[in-house]
């Protein structure tokens, strides 16, 4: 679907009761009932073993000529579009869906119209959201890739508060210039290696700790061989619900042993190393 401009969704109704029983196999499916009765099954009903791979057998294999602009999924088909040589994508996408629907016509399988989505420039894709601007899956990777080296970026939480509200379950996503404003920034912090001090276990360790409205973030530091103060390692998160709701002084003293556990390796075993924080009242904290 990358590169697509145009989606739709068609959801196939009951799917399996669109697929019938061979005439051999209809006594098999009998039940009985407590006045002994039989009722015999015409069509392909829910629970039999072989039902699923049947029916995803079948839907894939009448839509494998499409296979390059309609994938499906069980009762899910979807079908994406984007403009090519004298054809705009609306063009290109009307000419798609014609061909779904002639292989439905003459398959016989139906649609449920109220959860059916066209020509639209996003749609719903198993838990996902699909859309021009990508989805939420996409994103998450992208982020998780970004946090696993985010240790030599600075303040890398503040920098992508505005990506991770897209991940919320209740998210819209609507792709707006902050957005793409916070990923640009991220690549760059991320690409731009910044001049890292390798720990000189020699020499003291301090740790610069400091806290926003809803992010967290420290440094740890030491200093050269010519006097010049140089980074070792960045950390920082965002902060949970609740702790958004804790005061200045709270949120300045949680970033405190936030970088010690997060520079627990380098600092075990100095006898003395420095906290420097802005927040004067944490100065005569004990």
């Amino acid at each position: 679907m990358s590169g697509s401009t145009k989606f739709s969704a068609i959801d196939l109704m009951d799917g399996f009761y669109q697929i019938l029983m061979r005439e051999a196999d209809v006594p098999l499916t009998a039940d009985s009932t407590p006045s002994g009765m039989l009722w015999e099954w015409l069509v392909m009903s829910q629970g039999l073993k072989n039902a699923p791979a049947t029916f995803n057998r079948m839907v894939s294999n009448l839509l494998w000529p499409y296979r390059d602009f309609v994938p499906s999924y069980f009762d899910d088909i979807f079908i994406h579009s984007r403009a090519a040589v004298g054809m705009t994508d609306v063009e290109m996408h009307l000419q798609h869906l014609g061909q779904v629907f002639e292989v439905m016509r003459e398959n016989k399988l139906y649609a449920n119209l109220k959860k059916c989505i066209f020509c639209a420039p996003g749609i719903p894709v198993l838990g996902s959201y699909v859309s021009t601007e990508g989805d939420q899956k996409q994103l998450r990777q992208w982020l998780g890739l970004a946090a696993y080296v985010h240790h030599y970026s600075k303040n890398f939480a503040a920098t992508i508060r505005p990506l991770s509200q897209l991940l919320k379950a209740d998210a819209a996503w609507p792709w707006r210039p902050e957005h793409q404003t916070a990923f640009d920034a991220v690549k760059t912090s991320l690409s731009t290696a910044p001049v890292l001090m390798l720990p000189n276990h020699s020499k003291a360790f301090h740790m610069v700790c400091d806290a926003s409205d809803f992010a967290i973030g420290c440094a740890l530091m030491q200093f050269d061989d010519e006097g010049r103060e140089r980074v070792v390692s960045y950390q920082s998160r965002q902060l949970k619900p609740a702790e958004r709701n804790y005061s200045v002084h709270d949120k300045e003293l949680l970033a405190m042993p936030y970088a010690l556990i997060k520079f627990r390796v380098y600092l075990l075993g100095e006898q003395t190393f420095a906290v420097y924080t802005d927040h004067a009242l944490l100065r005569t904290a004990k």
